[in-house]
């Protein structure tokens, strides 16, 4: 194993999920840039790192006080980590708009800050995380353009930076969470990097209707998955923790808030379509996959959301929003870890944040083949497997007035980008 201490400059730290499972394969993080004052606080009161609270397009964020505060000078960063802010690329501006700017979007702009912070420390490895939109056929020019730039510096640089790419879900690597996320990795001496295997069964997808293409699909993944590990349940990963304080404030409210109780787990608003075993209350797909969406105790978490509204789950299955630690314990933060600020604050840092386990995986396999470390090394931030998962909660009945006068008959939703609204937008921008 390499002597020398395994550095790493960390931009857009967020919370440090990212950062969490990196120092955990072995890597120390000598400066993290982050803006938001919340994230800034919770990053100081859980480590020593060296953190700018700036944005990195200002000056406060260059290069030189970045290696400086690392006690670097180029070349010397073993690990350059960070996750661009998503927006630009992420699935939820089709859903709403039918389209994105992509790299026409002004905050697509911190992929180019990412890239200038590399050209000019010139780290041994770089690990860049995205949302799988910055792969989207068609739409990948935010990956084109990485690429392009990169080739670039290795021109201007003498350096030879190779470039990886896949799209993981962290839930195949035994993370308690359905979350898929890209992640591109590279080597400045031209190592090319192999990622870490598949070592977990994920479930099929959930049929609210009993459709037989689905029921195909789930049959084609479990022949595939044959010889790996269950997943990780919600249940292993939020069974051992407290109960959350009242303080907290985590019951649901709004509009639908008094449907929860009436949605079986792993399920969502669909279950009250005329697909589903509930009401007609609501038209197939006509609302967001998240809308009243619960967990399961036998199913890894659904993607937890950084900015979720009073319907959008997921939700637990005792029908209340999730506690930050039960947040924290989804993502597989160290359990000592603590997240500050309001429940909107928790919510949008955990949210926004990688999982660290599947850093740790990721990071342990960087390490081994660009570092010489050895033999392969088993990630330490694994949740423990819970003996037996208890049934399903009782589905309660819908009574309220309110709700049984909006069961009608609904058409189904006609499709991505044939709907009310983007028709509505299609007439207005002839």
């Amino acid at each position: 194993m390499a002597s020398r201490t395994l550095s790493t400059i960390s931009l857009y730290t967020g919370a440090g999920g990212l950062d969490l499972g990196i120092e955990a394969a072995g890597f120390e993080t000598r400066v993290a840039i982050e803006m938001d004052p919340d994230a800034v606080a919770t990053l100081r009161h859980n480590r020593s790192w060296e953190v700018i609270p700036e944005d990195i397009h200002s000056k406060a964020a260059s290069s030189e006080r970045i290696l400086s505060l690392a006690g670097l000078k180029p070349g010397e960063p073993s690990l350059l980590i960070g996750g661009p802010p998503c927006q630009p690329f992420s699935k939820s501006g089709y859903w709403h708009s039918g389209y994105s700017k992509r790299l026409d979007d002004p905050r697509a702009r911190t992929l180019d800050e990412y890239l200038r912070v590399m050209r000019e420390t010139l780290p041994q490895a770089f690990l860049l995380e995205n949302v799988p939109g910055i792969t989207f056929n068609k739409k990948s020019e935010g990956l084109s353009y990485l690429r392009q730039e990169i080739s670039k510096i290795n021109a201007k640089s003498g350096t030879n930076y190779s470039f990886n790419v896949k799209q993981l879900n962290a839930a195949q690597y035994g993370v308690p969470q359905l979350r898929n996320r890209v992640f591109v990795v590279g080597e400045r001496d031209g190592k090319e990097f192999q990622f870490p295997t598949q070592t977990h069964r994920v479930p099929g997808p959930v049929s609210m209707s009993g459709d037989t293409e689905q029921t195909k699909i789930r049959s084609l993944i479990e022949e595939s998955e044959k010889g790996l590990l269950p997943a990780v349940t919600a249940w292993d990963a939020l069974c051992d923790l407290p109960k959350p304080e009242p303080w907290e404030e985590l019951e649901p409210a709004g509009k639908w808030a008094g449907l929860l109780a009436s949605i079986p787990e792993g399920s969502n608003y669909l279950y009250h379509t005329n697909r589903g075993g509930g009401l007609q209350i609501f038209g197939w797909r006509s609302r967001y996959w998240s809308m009243l969406l619960k967990l399961a105790k036998s199913r890894p978490s659904w993607t937890l959301t950084a900015q979720p509204g009073p319907a959008i789950g997921p939700f637990h299955w005792e029908n209340r929003r999730l506690s930050a630690a039960e947040l924290c314990a989804l993502q597989t933060f160290p359990k000592s870890y603590e997240i500050l600020g309001n429940t909107r604050a928790v919510y949008k840092q955990v949210g926004n944040a990688v999982p660290s386990l599947l850093a740790e995986i990721i990071g342990l396999e960087i390490k081994r083949q660009f570092f010489d470390s050895g033999a392969k090394q088993k990630p330490t931030l694994s949740p423990c497997v819970a003996a037996r998962i208890p049934a399903p909660e009782p589905v309660r009945e819908v009574s309220e007035t309110h709700y049984l006068e909006l069961v009608k008959h609904y058409n189904d939703h006609p499709g991505t980008g044939l709907g009310p609204g983007a028709q509505r937008r299609s007439k207005a921008a002839k």
